[in-house]
């Protein structure tokens, strides 16, 4: 054996993790033949036994460290299955709108957070929710333009599908009342014509491209930001729901260098033809260590519910000359999905009216006919208002529903006033989909919800918001089990995403991706599930977040 071989071996044996054994614990490995066990062992990174405190203890082998869990609870590394990684960076780094009640507020937090920015200096922000304030009216730029006269402002709204633009913003953007509404967009205008400053769905790019560019380590310190707040909160991988090839690249660099403490399956946002460039490679992944998989393409259906730009069947209950905006064209979509049969790309396709739901759905159904496949996995993200017709189709299909329970608790205070008391019934419907036998993996969209899976748990098994209102949930015959929603952050998204030989359990074999918690989510109160703490996150046997003394040393 050559120096050179032998060198690599010892680096490489110094690399991987110890020997690490869990015992007495609650712990729920999400595998039907265990599902509930006391103790895992993990060698390797991966999970070598799950079972009595004992076997573990032989299977960890000699030298093992040992991890007292003192009865705490254990959960497989969650996963979200529709997140925004570098969104979420620059969420933290620009004006926190969240949760805003009034337009004043949106003001007052975007001139707090500017107190350093220099005359002329972008600046953005992020949250601003028109349904929370009392006139629930979408504000028009004069009291930003008023706080900014010198600074160009662009906001987003919190569905990241309308943006809110100043004087000065739309004066470098070149935009007045003879600017034009783009394919799948809409300039909000007052009675005489000019922009009022909101933008919505495609017409936000007549703002945002007047925006310079983040530079590269910019982007590196924002995604490492993000990676950082998901290990805190007990996320160990995400589904990225569309990146540009410059940030996968960076992305790569960071993986390479150790330094991506995630499972990422990566999206790459729509290229914009079959044959783009950026297509080339192909399918790819598990990458450096199963940290990256590039294998998906996101499109766009249409806008969102909340800035009423979901394609509707019918006009908007409270918009009744508006049925929403059309981002793609059906030709695009089956392209794109014809495309991805052939060349084994997934296609997951943001839809949430029923127009835009059916729309999606006609055009899987073409591609597969002229394309058969087996185990093509399509997905549409969200699903968030189906017709009743439509709600057998994504069984027949083979199509998953890729759904987040958060959507459903931060809507439910406006959504029937969009869509009517019969359309409702179709929305957030989870169970009437589960019932057809698709599985729901489960997400949070970050940065348009919060972080937090335990909210996505919550939401799923009680309809209710963190308050617990409403009493008994609102049309709690949609709700989730807690083993289906603890499923849905695990197996089903590890499903989702073609993972579930690495990850989605704590089964022999896969990595050793789990949580510790303090308390056992599957069994206390409803009202107790969101005390709950992450006390440490796991990914490959290696910590990469510690709240506090999580465990004990065993012996």
């Amino acid at each position: 054996m050559s120096a050179a071989v032998i060198l690599a071996l010892l680096v490489a044996a110094a690399a991987a993790p110890p020997s690490l054994v869990l015992v007495n614990g609650r712990i729920y490995t999400v595998d039907n033949e265990r599902p509930r066990v006391s103790a895992i062992a993990i060698r390797g990174g991966r999970v070598a036994f799950a079972g009595s405190d004992a076997e573990a203890r032989v299977a960890g082998g000699r030298g093992a460290r040992v991890l007292d869990l003192q009865g705490r609870t254990v959960v497989p590394g969650l996963i979200d299955a529709h997140a925004h990684l570098l969104s979420l960076g620059n969420f933290l780094r620009r004006a926190n709108l969240t949760g805003a009640r009034s337009y004043d507020e949106v003001v007052q937090r975007v001139v707090a957070s500017a107190r350093e920015v220099r005359p002329g200096e972008w600046i953005q922000g992020r949250g601003w929710d028109q349904n929370l304030w009392p006139d629930k009216q979408f504000p028009t730029h004069d009291a930003l333009s008023r706080a900014f006269p010198a600074n160009p402002v662009v906001l987003k709204r919190v569905d990241g599908h309308a943006v809110l633009a100043n004087a000065k913003a739309m004066e470098l953007s070149r935009i007045d009342a003879r600017t034009r509404d783009p394919d799948g967009g809409r300039i909000l205008r007052s009675p005489s014509g000019e922009p009022t400053g909101v933008f919505v769905d495609n017409a936000q790019d007549l703002v945002l491209r007047a925006v310079p560019p983040a530079s590269r380590e910019e982007t590196r310190k924002a995604v490492l930001a993000a990676i950082a707040e998901c290990n805190r909160w007990g996320l160990t991988a995400i589904d990225d729901a569309g990146e540009d090839p410059e940030t996968i690249a960076i992305y790569e660099e960071l993986a390479r260098g150790g330094q991506f403490n995630l499972r990422d399956y990566v999206m790459l946002g729509d290229p914009g033809s079959p044959q783009a460039p950026a297509l080339a490679k192909g399918p790819r992944g598990p990458l450096y260590g199963g940290h990256l998989w590039m294998r998906a393409i996101k499109l766009y259906a249409d806008g969102a519910l909340g800035s009423r730009g979901a394609a509707l069947l019918e006009p908007y209950a409270d918009d009744p000359g508006n049925s929403g905006l059309l981002l793609s064209t059906p030709e695009h979509i089956r392209a794109m999905a014809e495309m991805g049969l052939a060349r084994g790309f997934q296609i997951a396709v943001h839809a949430i009216g029923d127009r835009g739901n059916r729309m999606v759905l006609d055009q899987f159904e073409a591609a597969l006919r002229r394309t058969p496949r087996v185990d093509h996995r399509f997905r549409i993200e969200h699903a968030q208002v189906l017709s009743a017709q439509d709600i057998p189709r994504f069984a027949a299909l083979g199509v998953v529903p890729s759904m987040q329970a958060t959507h459903q608790t931060s809507d439910m205070g406006w959504a029937e006033a969009r869509v009517g008391p019969q359309r409702i019934l179709g929305a957030y419907a989870w169970r009437s989909l589960l019932d057809t036998g698709v599985v729901i993996p489960g997400g949070t969209d970050f940065p348009v919800e919060q972080v937090n899976p335990l909210l996505t748990f919550h939401a799923a098994v009680t309809r209710q918001d963190p308050s617990g209102s409403p009493a008994g949930g609102w049309y709690p015959t949609q709700r989730m089990t807690r083993e289906e929603a603890l499923q849905s952050m695990t197996i089903w998204a590890a499903w989702a995403g073609f993972q579930e030989s690495a990850i989605g359990s704590l089964s022999r074999g896969k990595y050793a991706d789990f949580v510790i918690l303090d308390r056992d989510i599957m069994t206390v109160p409803d009202a107790e599930i969101l005390g709950a703490r992450v006390l440490a996150t796991y990914i490959g046997g290696k910590s990469v977040h510690e709240a506090a003394a999580a465990v004990a040393p065993g012996r």
